[in-house]
């Protein structure tokens, strides 16, 4: 169950909301991919220029969509779904294969992209879980005093 404030449950069913409800998940869990891994927790926009932030914008969507391409190819080669690639362990090794100078030529790279993919069983995590429930609840706070204890407890 969710609330919302789309109320005519014609040009709304429920169900149609829970599905777009899941896809905006999926695009908030990218963009927590974009800000904790691929940024490493920094300020994503650095620059103070518009012209800059719009390039800096722009070249942190292009990185994340090639490593999302370069993942989706290491799932397709283990015949697993996309989701199920570690983004976090995956972006780190192609980013660090990219990013340090191999001491061969450059004409190596496909052979080290080559490794990287018979290496994608490695990226694998488990099934996602379904049927999860997470009811909201109010949570006892911790506190370094002691609670109030009732008088009739006392006696």
């Amino acid at each position: 169950r969710f609330i919302t404030s789309l109320l005519c449950p014609r040009t709304h069913p429920a169900q149609e909301l829970a599905e777009l409800y899941h896809q905006r998940w999926e695009i908030e869990l990218g963009f927590r991919e974009i800000k904790q891994t691929l940024q490493e927790g920094e300020p994503v926009l650095r620059s103070k220029q518009p012209a800059l932030v719009r390039q800096e914008l722009w070249g942190v969507l292009i990185a994340y969509t090639l490593l999302r391409r370069w993942m989706r190819e290491m799932a397709a080669h283990v015949q697993v779904e996309p989701q199920r690639i570690s983004f976090h362990t995956a972006s780190y090794a192609i980013v660090n294969l990219l990013a340090v100078p191999s001491l061969d030529s450059a004409g190596t790279l496909p052979k080290q992209l080559a490794a990287l993919l018979a290496q994608s069983r490695h990226f694998v995590l488990p099934p996602r879980r379904t049927g999860r429930s997470f009811p909201r609840v109010v949570k006892k706070r911790a506190s370094k005093f002691p609670t109030k204890k009732c008088q009739s407890a006392l006696n």
